[in-house]
């Protein structure tokens, strides 16, 4: 057994299912009974209206259907019995999937916004007995399927006399058919019985369980996602009330928040770049209680980066609010392991947030390409056994994902499925290490790298095409399909772009780069990584072809927004923009999405312009963002104004040191950009050391200072020093590192390119603020520091301030907002320590530090 301990194997809970059946129709029955007038199902339209379903109401409404589904669709043996069901997110969605349950079948979701050739490829391949679909419609897209609508299905039930709908059913027949791209290039459906939706929502009811207060609960994923059986299913089968949220509610982060606020919602499934855009809306706002009640925030669909999780646990720092890191797939019920964060010093050491530990009934193990286990710590294929598993694929597709397991013991486990994602097992957790094929998750989606080629291939003109994914798993990932065309044809990237519109559903559309010749290595393989440089240079933030902004047709009143509006645009979109900004150019046409939309305002509101986010993302055009636009000075609410009279600054003093040091370890220790790299070796200790050694010549020097709020409260530092007079200090920890590599940076300029002599240069080298502040006061506090480092630079009558900054954010004030000058733009991960080691060599290429200079005279 000693050996057998140290291979890659973990396994979850043993727990048996206490429900008599695993049949979810059979369940809901039960818990109707026992509380028919508690609401079911609630849904509010765009007009404010609320409709509302009882659990009593309900149980009856889907009998009926399901009577009138059972005359109208009659199953044969041993074949999937499958209904087609293609609507929007409406009180009518779970109604409708419940009643095909209740009928002895499975349902089949189909995104109303598939394009035909994926509806098509579907439909021919599951051959759904009906197809379900909204009234107004165009059910000729289904083909030669049977159809109806919703409306119709409806009046057939309510001519149905009642009758007995006890069927001859088991536990392992078929509750969902769920569609997902594949490894082959063409979509293929997962087979998911009730047993193994049952399997993954008694341990969800057992590990996290529902409060005595969480009586509302949100249904808000596509339903071709996963994710919204758990949403839908998990709550009713507890007698808990299940929310439907539309679509255009959940992109809408002004709205979603006032849904979530207005229902006191506990619990939330998201994918990562949802959490970030919500985490950034919620740094634009002053109200610390929103969202306060939400304690528990699931990540799923793509990697959880640890900067994202750190900015979570900074927002809600208590400890009562819990961020899940859920990992899987369709195959294996959406998710087959899972990692609890509510303390910050969790991620303290981590580069990745791990997937962690199995649920109750699986069992993961790491593999090599001969299926033997790998040791602990290595790198291994991802494979799963265990009662979340599907049932394979529609028509036994891709069978060699699902084999009979070579390390089973117990017979429950004997069939593996093989995820073709890479992990290691580090101290019991499972750590993600990426795809084994072409694989990417884009928005919680899993996209084949190669279907997107075979489609952009396809394309009328296109002679070559080779798609890759610039920066996978991170939050600024993008699909860029790099083209070259046949001769004697002249075809845009738009126009490519236009014409995938017809073949793949929007979040698999690249972006597409028209080149004159694919670059080749010597071998004759593609060069991919000079396809990304060229990609970077091309659209990036420094290329020469920057985003032209035109301004013919602003109102002349409206410009001085405008040169402000249009340039952050450029900036934010940078990357995918597709034509230059005009007066009616929409965000979303040049580019942008709801997460970036965020940063938009926040950018504005940096500059001194407010628009609300609902405001900006309702925008038709650039002058529709213009007209809802106010400067600061114009803004009606102290939290707009950003009022830099608002705060007090003091002298630094000894009556400071208890909150300086504080403040200093929380912003460093948490969030510095340099020491992440050095983890754990730092401390919050180190910090606490290196302020209590510097203290003495800081308040001597007179140079430093402290803001407060009105109340008293101190909330940002700043500490300066006369770069020719600062005090030697000897550091006893990692600390020096960082310190011998900023000497590094500064000593040449200091000695070369800046004034000499004493009194000549205010060197600013550390600046805080109170972690309680929200983003929007963060900004507010540093532009007040900026503030009084100026007005004390010209009151002692310095030539300029000289800073260094690591921070995207302090970079980019200070270039973009203060007007420093960049004297040196340099990338860490080629700093080479005096001992010759590279102390932040795995830091990405895009980390800079940036030495900048800025003249008081």
């Amino acid at each position: 057994m000693g050996s057998l301990q140290q291979q890659s194997v973990l396994k979850g809970e043993h727990v048996s299912i206490k429900h008599e059946t695993c049949l979810v129709h059979k369940i809901f029955n039960k818990i109707a009974y026992e509380n028919p007038n508690k609401p079911a199902v609630l849904y509010e339209d765009d007009n404010g209206q609320e409709r509302v379903l009882s659990y009593e109401e309900l149980n009856s409404i889907t009998k009926k259907i399901a009577i009138a589904l059972r005359k109208l669709a009659k199953p044969q043996k041993d074949v999937d019995a499958l209904i087609a069901v293609s609507m929007n997110p409406t009180d009518r969605l779970p109604i409708t999937l419940l009643s095909i349950l209740k009928a002895g079948m499975a349902y089949l979701p189909l995104d109303p916004e598939f394009p035909v050739p994926r509806v098509t490829h579907i439909l021919q391949e599951s051959e759904p007995l009906l197809v379900i679909y909204e009234e107004g419609a165009d059910a000729s897209i289904y083909g030669s399927s049977r159809t109806i609508s919703y409306e119709r299905l409806l009046d057939l039930a309510n001519e149905e006399i009642e009758s007995d709908l006890d069927l001859d059913q088991k536990d392992e027949d078929l509750a969902i058919v769920l569609y997902t791209s594949g490894s082959t290039g063409v979509p293929k459906g997962v087979r998911l019985p009730h047993a193994t939706l049952m399997n993954r929502l008694c341990w969800q009811w057992r590990t996290l369980p529902y409060g005595e207060d969480e009586k509302v609960c949100v249904f808000k994923t596509a339903l071709t996602f996963v994710d919204s059986a758990s949403e839908i299913w998990a709550p009713l089968l507890q007698g808990r009330t299940i929310l439907v949220v539309p679509k255009h509610v959940t992109k809408d982060p002004e709205r979603f928040v006032e849904v979530l606020e207005k229902r006191q919602i506990k619990r939330l499934v998201l994918v990562p770049s949802l959490l970030q855009s919500l985490l950034m809306y919620l740094g634009l706002r002053e109200e610390d209680y929103l969202l306060n009640s939400l304690k528990l925030w699931i990540c799923s669909g793509e990697p959880l980066p640890v900067s994202l999780a750190h900015q979570f646990l900074s927002r809600f720092p208590s400890g009562e609010h819990v961020l899940a890191n859920f990992y899987g797939s369709t195959e294996v019920m959406g998710d087959v392991t899972y990692h609890l964060l509510s303390r910050p010093n969790q991620l303290q050491g981590l580069d990745k947030v791990p997937i962690g530990r199995p649920l109750d009934n699986c069992i993961v193990y790491l593999v090599d390409k001969h299926m033997r286990l790998v040791p602990q710590g290595e790198v291994g294929e991802l494979v799963v056994a265990g009662r979340n598993l599907a049932a394979g694929y529609i028509r036994r597709r891709d069978a060699h994902k699902f084999l009979d397991n070579p390390h089973v013991i117990d017979p429950g486990y004997s069939k593996i499925y093989c995820t073709g994602d890479y992990a290691r097992i580090v101290k019991g957790l499972v750590i993600y290490e990426g795809r084994t094929d072409s694989q990417v998750k884009v928005r919680g989606h899993r996209v084949d790298l190669a279907e997107v080629e075979k489609a952009v291939a396809a394309a009328p003109g296109v002679n070559k095409a080779v798609v890759l994914c610039y920066k996978p798993g991170e939050l600024s990932q993008a699909l860029v399909a790099f083209v070259n065309v046949k001769e004697d044809t002249s075809i845009s990237g738009l126009q490519i772009e236009s014409f995938l519109q017809n073949t793949l559903p929007p979040y698999m559309i690249p972006q597409v780069i028209v080149l004159d010749s694919i670059p080749l290595l010597v071998n004759g393989k593609t060069d991919r990584q000079a396809l990304l440089r060229k990609y970077e240079t091309i659209t990036g933030p420094d290329s020469e072809e920057v985003v032209e902004c035109d301004y013919t047709g602003v109102p002349v009143d409206m410009l001085p927004m405008a040169k402000v509006l249009f340039p952050t645009v450029a900036f934010v979109v940078g990357r995918s923009s597709r034509a230059a900004v005009t007066v009616n150019s929409n965000f979303y046409e040049l580019g942008g999405n709801s997460l970036n939309s965020i940063y938009t305002v926040t950018k504005l509101r940096d500059q001194g312009y407010q628009i609300g986010i609902t405001d900006f993302i309702t925008a038709k055009s650039m002058l529709d963002i213009l007209i809802r636009m106010k400067s600061d000075s114009d803004a009606e609410s102290v939290g707009d104004n950003d009022s830099l009279d608002n705060y007090i600054v003091e002298k630094l003093n000894d009556s400071h040191k208890d909150d300086v040091i504080r403040m200093i370890t929380d912003s460093f220790y948490s969030k510095a950009d340099l020491e992440y790299w050095l983890m754990p070796d730092i401390s919050r200790e180190d910090y606490s050391d290196l302020m209590i050694k510097m203290w003495e010549p800081l308040v001597e020097k007179g140079f430093s200072f402290v803001i407060k709020s009105l109340e008293g409260e101190a909330i940002g530092v700043a500490l300066n020093f006369d770069a020719r007079d600062e005090p030697e200090v000897m550091i006893n920890s990692k600390l020096t590192i960082i310190f011998e590599f900023l000497e590094y940076l500064e000593g040449p300029i200091r000695d070369s390119k800046l004034p000499n002599g004493l009194g000549q240069i205010l060197h600013s080298f550390m600046m805080a603020t109170n972690q309680s502040l929200s983003g929007a006061e963060n900004v507010t506090v540093m532009r007040k520091m900026e503030e009084e480092c100026l007005r004390l630079a010209r009151r002692k009558e310095f030539a300029g301030i000289f800073t260094t900054n690591t921070s995207p954010l302090t970079q980019q004030l200070g270039t973009d907002i203060y007007g420093y000058q960049v004297l040196l733009d340099y990338q860490v991960n080629k700093y080479i320590a005096p001992d010759g080691s590279k102390p932040f060599g795995k830091a990405p290429d895009e980390q800079r530090a940036v030495c900048s200079w800025k003249s008081v005279h």
